[in-house]
């Protein structure tokens, strides 16, 4: 198969489907221009997901936006340096049940059913190619280069600030948004104060940054973290060509377990909705003890090379530049790095949002809703929203209800309301229904007025029989 025949294949199964029937929601009439149904923020995994759901309701008023040049959306040939995805080749994701949208059908349609079954896992790259043939294929409405500023709510249709080189208009209006802005789009990413108060930007980067690795060539490297991504960048700056990358960590070992792979296969991804608020704080309370660790391949080969070090029982204690160097000090001594790369993940926190600056002082928190026991209370998980089981916002009080109404975090923030649902991959399969009939059900409750007063006046003629004398007389006889 080809690229050309699964093409044709996916509108087949789609034809089949009745996929692009007429949209049942009322349009809403604006003075100052188009109101859309839902706009999506961020086209992502997560954004073109809900894109093609909310389609696949029959709910085609709709818009994605992105920051991104076209094709350059989320980590995946920006800033992430992972060789490989780190979810196992085989769960499904946006594909929302349709075989030949799925990776397996792109990459069969380009290499063949064996090269599936000797993938060990998707290359990073590759899924960014199927991300932009899912786009085009499915033909979804997407605007790149245009960046939201501000939310402002406006009496059941929220006004969207935008500006960049793609904005149509300074403003757009619509019903629902949602937010699809990946792992940074609830807070923000996470460097150390001392880190930032102490070194010029020029020595250091976060992990999420983009860097300019020739001027790393030859090179001493420092990178704090025991994540993952501390990992992927060490081996990523090595192949670059860096001298030394040094790893430093705070424990006196690497986390082993990945959580993840457990919930997985049990059940806790998909029924994660059905806990209660304590279980759902003890589950990840429990999660954020672990980062998720290295895979084997990636350590592995970045601990093969020459210039590889690994710190354990190292925390960094403090920073100081001298003489065009980061000198980073732990409990084991001094050390003087020609750059940093900082790999401390990220802050989730509705107020750390400046679209959201308007609405956020109404945004319960999980603090707000439940107080978890000191043994295992989290000021991180405590800042983040709580959330309703569709991802929308709840309010701390009722004024907030009305301005929060239509707002959805379908974004790394739902992780401690939500699972693992638009917070990993492995999650999306589950988390974009709901948060589709999450919009959906809004829409239909909104226009149930006009939509029952349709239903009640309804008198179009279906059965047209006639019962003839002529009929009835042979039925007689």
């Amino acid at each position: 198969m080809s690229l050309e025949a699964l093409n044709k294949r996916v509108q087949k199964d789609l034809s089949c489907l009745a996929f692009g029937g007429a949209d049942w929601v009322r349009p809403v009439v604006h003075q100052e221009g188009h109101v859309y149904d839902a706009i999506i923020i961020g086209g992502g995994q997560c954004g073109v997901g809900v894109a093609f759901g909310l389609l696949k309701e029959r709910i085609s008023n709709i818009l994605v936006i992105d920051e991104n040049p076209n094709g350059y959306e989320g980590p995946w040939d920006t800033y992430a340096r992972m060789l490989t995805l780190r979810t196992p080749k085989h769960l499904t994701s946006i594909d929302l049940g349709i075989p030949s949208l799925t990776f397996r059908a792109f990459w069969e349609a380009q290499y063949g059913e064996k090269a599936w079954d000797e993938l060990d896992k998707i290359p990073r790259r590759e899924w960014m190619n199927y991300l932009r043939w899912y786009r085009k294929v499915l033909r979804l409405p997407v605007l790149n280069e245009v960046t939201l500023t501000c939310i402002a709510p406006e009496g059941g249709v929220h006004r969207l600030q935008i500006e960049g080189k793609g904005a149509p208009a300074s403003f757009l209006l619509a019903r629902k948004i949602i937010l699809a802005t990946g792992i940074q789009g609830g807070g923000e990413w996470y460097v150390p104060d001392f880190i930032k108060e102490k070194l010029p930007s020029y020595l250091y980067a976060h992990t999420s940054q983009r860097i300019e690795m020739e001027k790393l060539r030859g090179k001493k490297i420092g990178i704090l973290g025991g994540g993952a991504s501390a990992f992927d960048n060490a081996n990523h700056v090595l192949a670059e060509g860096a001298a030394e990358a040094h790893v430093f960590i705070r424990g006196n070992d690497l986390k082993r377990i990945n959580p993840i792979r457990q919930m997985e296969l049990s059940g806790m991804i998909e029924r994660y909705h059905t806990l209660s608020d304590k279980d759902k704080y003890a589950a990840m309370a429990h999660f954020f003890k672990y980062s998720q660790p290295p895979t084997n391949d990636i350590f592995n080969r970045a601990s093969a090379w020459p210039g590889f070090r690994l710190h354990t029982g190292s925390p960094w204690l403090d920073v100081r530049e001298e003489r065009t160097q980061a000198v980073v000090t732990t409990p084991h001594g001094a050390f003087a790095f020609d750059f940093l790369i900082i790999a401390t993940g990220l802050v989730s926190n509705p107020s750390l949002r400046p679209e959201l600056r308007l609405v956020e002082p109404y945004i319960a928190r999980w603090q707000d809703r439940f107080s978890a026991p000191e043994k295992i209370k989290n000021p991180l998980i405590d800042a983040h929203p709580y959330l309703g089981p569709d991802f929308s916002f709840l309010s701390r009080n009722e004024k907030g209800r009305r301005i929060l109404y239509g707002l959805f975090a379908f974004n790394y923030s739902a992780l401690i309301s939500c699972g693992l649902s638009a917070s990993a991959l492995s999650g999306l399969r589950f988390a974009i229904p709901k948060v589709v009939q999450g919009v959906a059900d809004q829409l239909f409750l909104d226009d149930r007025e006009q939509i029952l007063k349709d239903y009640f006046s309804y008198r179009e003629i279906e059965f047209t029989g006639n019962w003839t004398e002529k009929a009835i007389a042979s039925a007689e006889l």
